[in-house]
């Protein structure tokens, strides 16, 4: 049976919008489940699902109390947003997350290869530059 999860959010945003963003640190400010809850308008239990299913991972206390950061909470939204305002069920949820964690880890990936190759040019440049100053002072002479 799937299971609808129902928002008390008035208005749809745009999927990827709203919420705190992702790019915030991802310990930044941590949640307790109720406090997460409230702010998504879910129940804790569909939180606690959430989690069984492995969408969302929070991190723990010592006590084993959930503490969810805003990069959990921004992850929480968008599922939120792709059962509320797409129609999507959790499993084409898994996909969706999954995928946009893959996404994410090759750009991630491919920024270092540009910042390793932009750090490579630049040291070749100043090279060239080195080589050019030389010569051009030998002529000089």
């Amino acid at each position: 049976m799937a299971h609808r999860i129902y928002s008390s959010e008035k208005e749809p945003q745009p999927l990827l919008d709203g919420g705190p963003s992702e790019a915030d640190p991802p310990h930044s400010g941590c949640f307790v489940i109720s406090v997460a809850a409230e702010m998504l308008g879910v129940h804790p239990q569909t939180l606690r699902h959430y989690e069984r299913l492995g969408l969302v991972i929070p991190s723990r206390t010592d006590g084993n109390i959930r503490l969810y950061s805003t990069a959990d909470i921004a992850r929480l939204h968008r599922i939120q947003q792709l059962i509320n305002h797409l129609g999507v069920n959790l499993a084409g949820v898994e996909v969706i997350l999954h995928m946009h964690d893959q996404l994410e880890r090759m750009q991630q990936a491919y920024a270092q290869q540009i910042n390793a190759l932009r750090a490579e040019y630049e040291a070749e440049i100043r090279r060239l530059k080195a080589a050019l100053d030389r010569v051009l002072r030998e002529r000089e002479l």
